[in-house]
């Protein structure tokens, strides 16, 4: 039996992994399509305390070779499910796995709602972001659009528009929905603009990069194009919570209703990362949560075997 199973290799799945290792407890991450996560869409991460400067990739790989060499055991495969007897309990996968533990730490992350426009994905990392306190600098004195008109969208665009020569708001609603505070804030920015009810039709490039975006009125149909350097986009994120909401509670979002000690309402659950119910999505927050929820799940384990 494994001590602690871990699902998600993200960067809060493999902290609760390393944690884990480190306290003499054996760990299995599953992971469905690659380590790492979403910060393997940042080209540059200049925030993460200690390193000057790391692709998110260069991140991704470090820990994934700390953790193996520390006696991970990992498996490409996809958590469908929890089976809770108990003392222990069993994660199914979508490729017909059982894998029995002691303790499951769920950290599955989320995934960046897109445009689903051709050739985006990409350009993530090449012009497309997600996210400005992490690459808005890679745009000081520059043009970026925003994608979305709700409060992150609204925070990012003030975010950047601290560092940017113009932000471009392009919200396909016929007003900004996020908070009056936000949208008061970004009123009295001069480098700001937003244009409502425009539908954002086709990404402009020229040899590989990110050159501007082809919008439309969605009354009108009257086309243009906005030349930018960059585009954030912000229209939400997706949680792929669901198979897990029987053992932990789902908040109205979809997120997982924990707080910072990343319990849940089953004993030997836990929960990691983005996928749960927080104020900030950050890298260190992440690895934040993966340290805390491998300690609660050791701690867990070692009271269970001392009755």
């Amino acid at each position: 039996m494994i001590d602690i199973i871990i699902i998600g290799g993200g960067a809060a799945g493999m902290t609760a992994a390393l944690y884990a290792l480190r306290n003499g407890k054996s760990a299995l991450v599953l992971e469905k399509q690659g380590f790492g996560g979403q910060i393997t869409h940042s080209p540059k991460v200049e925030n993460y305390p200690g390193t000057l400067q790391m692709s998110g990739n260069e991140f991704a790989d470090r820990m994934l070779d700390q953790i193996l060499a520390q006696g991970a055991q990992i498996e490409l495969e996809k958590a469908v499910g929890i089976e809770d007897l108990g003392d222990s309990k069993i994660v199914l996968t979508e490729e017909g796995g059982r894998y029995e533990g002691r303790a499951v730490v769920i950290a599955t992350g989320v995934k960046h709602r897109m445009l689903g426009l051709p050739g985006e994905e990409a350009l993530v990392g090449e012009g497309i972001s997600f996210c400005a306190v992490c690459d808005g600098d890679f745009y000081a004195g520059q043009t970026v659009c925003v994608a979305g008109g709700g409060n992150s969208a609204l925070q990012e665009a003030i975010l950047l528009s601290e560092k940017c020569r113009e932000v471009i708001i392009l919200q396909d609603l016929p007003a900004l929905t996020g908070e009056q505070k936000l949208q008061d804030v970004l009123a009295t920015r001069d480098n700001v603009r937003a244009i409502c009810n425009t539908k954002i039709d086709a990404l402009l490039t020229e040899d590989g990069a990110l050159t501007g975006v082809a919008v439309s009125d969605r009354t009108t149909g009257e086309g243009q194009q906005i030349a930018c350097d960059g585009l954030f986009v912000a229209i939400g994120l997706i949680p792929e919570n669901g198979p897990f909401a029987d053992l932990a509670a789902l908040n109205d979002w979809g997120y997982f209703a924990s707080g910072e000690d990343c319990l849940t309402q089953t004993p030997g659950v836990f929960v990691a990362g983005d996928c749960r119910s927080k104020g900030v999505r950050q890298l260190t927050t992440a690895v934040a949560d993966g340290a805390t929820a491998a300690l609660a799940a050791c701690r867990y384990i070692n009271s269970d075997l001392s009755l």
